[in-house]
């Protein structure tokens, strides 16, 4: 009986299948645990490629800033007239196919320079050759501004046609932006125009002369921007409570601080020991410090910025957003010949009659850009007591910048933005945020 059960196949069959069982089970083990070392090996391979390629981009990043900050002082942005091109001041607020048709138009009176706005469909027309001065031919090669002159506008190719700014490039630029390499890294310089935007610190105006202007110039401005009731609502509540932390008025004084200063110790012996008297020293500091202060508040996390940063229109030729036409930097004055239709509004609205007078700017500023507000008001003659009341909102010459330079390495981004203010051969350094 013993012998029949010890050698029965049956059991031996379930002894098989039993060592097979265990070897797959081995089998899964190992491989899950191959699994996760390979993962691990390529995971910590990733970050080690990662903090390589960040510490490359970040070497780059900074090099570039401090490139950027010593070539500064050669960069004298010029505006240029132009009189027969279509108007940025309008572009946010046209719809995709809107802006298509512009620059369809555009490219046909490019094609034919001769030819008036109502002959560019009219087959009839005269054709004249295009002349290689006109501006939508060629981009400038003597001027920096205008853009790169290797990237000459063909007419038989629209999409190398852009819509100029103020100063050439696209707005809000003053120079075309520059792409370099530095080591591994792919650099890329924009330096932005400040006083081309609407400045977020009217909306903390508390002076009562120009308070009731200031909050509806804010409110007008955020429905052109798209932002609905309750977003602009939001908005204006942290805002106030940016105002509380510090209050903003217009006219910025020197901030002056008291410093006690410690006498030096005699080294003399003295029979009657004397506690040596304080001394204090009034330190002033810039009014700049201000803006500095603005500018970091703006920043923080008291002012949610994601709403603004929300693309209301994204393709491939442009992306619009409320944030783009903001000044988030402390800037308190706009320029008029490099501002938008809807921030020249905003800043006329102190004075009334702001919607006229945004578009006499636009049209006269196109044919030749204004000297100074004495020049605006000459030719502006019956406008000449609303442009009074706005003078201390609006300049014809733009002295606030913004350098934002971003390096690539790899998969790693560093970025850095830069505000400085340019008078003359004066360089003042407000703010800087790295990221």
């Amino acid at each position: 009986m013993f012998c029949r059960i010890l050698y029965n196949p049956i059991s031996r069959r379930n002894r098989r299948g039993i060592v097979l069982l265990v070897t797959m089970v081995l089998l899964v083990v190992l491989a899950s645990l191959g699994y996760r070392l390979t993962s691990r090996v390529a995971a910590q391979r990733h970050r080690n490629q990662y903090i390589i390629d960040y510490q490359a981009a970040r070497y780059g990043c900074d090099s570039a800033v401090k490139y950027a900050l010593a070539t500064l002082e050669d960069i004298n942005p010029k505006l240029i007239s132009r009189p027969n091109e279509p108007d940025f001041s309008q572009l946010f607020a046209l719809s995709e196919e809107e802006y298509k048709e512009l620059l369809a138009q555009a490219v046909a009176q490019a094609r034919n320079p001769f030819k008036s706005d109502s002959d560019v469909n009219d087959v009839n027309a005269p054709n004249f050759p295009t002349d290689s001065n006109n501006i939508y031919s060629f981009r400038d090669s003597n001027d920096p501004n205008s853009g790169d002159p290797n990237n000459l506008f063909d007419p038989n190719d629209p999409n190398t046609f852009i819509i100029r700014g103020p100063y050439g490039p696209p707005w809000p630029f003053i120079t075309e932006p520059v792409e370099f390499e530095i080591g591994t890294a792919t650099v890329r310089i924009q330096i932005e125009d400040e006083n081309a935007k609407y400045p977020i610190t009217w909306a903390l105006l508390n002076e009562e002369d120009s308070q009731r202007e200031a909050k509806a110039g804010f409110q007008t401005f955020c429905e052109w921007m798209a932002l609905d009731y309750q977003e602009i609502k939001t908005l204006q509540s942290q805002l106030d409570e940016i105002g509380k932390i510090k209050p903003f008025k217009l006219n910025l004084q020197p901030i002056k601080v008291v410093e006690k200063q410690q006498p030096a110790r005699s080294t003399r012996a003295s029979r009657t020991r004397q506690r040596p008297s304080s001394r204090r020293s009034i330190k002033t500091i810039p009014p700049t410090a201000h803006i500095a202060d603005f500018a970091k508040l703006f920043h923080s996390s008291v002012l949610d910025t994601e709403v603004l940063a929300r693309p209301t229109i994204e393709s491939e030729n442009r992306t619009e957003s409320a944030l783009k036409y903001m000044g988030m930097w402390g800037s308190q004055r706009v320029n008029i010949n490099a501002a938008t239709k809807q921030v020249l509004e905003a800043a006329f609205v102190f004075g009334g009659d702001e919607v006229e007078i945004a578009e006499e700017v636009i049209t006269k500023r196109r044919i030749m850009p204004f000297k100074d507000i004495k020049d605006l008001k000459a030719r502006l003659l019956r406008y000449s007591e609303p442009i009074e009341k706005c003078e201390k909102y609006i300049t014809t010459y733009s002295t606030f910048f913004t350098i934002k330079v971003t390096a690539v390495s790899g998969v790693a981004e560093a970025s850095a933005v830069i505000a400085i203010i340019k008078n003359k051969e004066t360089i003042e350094r407000i703010a800087v945020i790295s990221g």
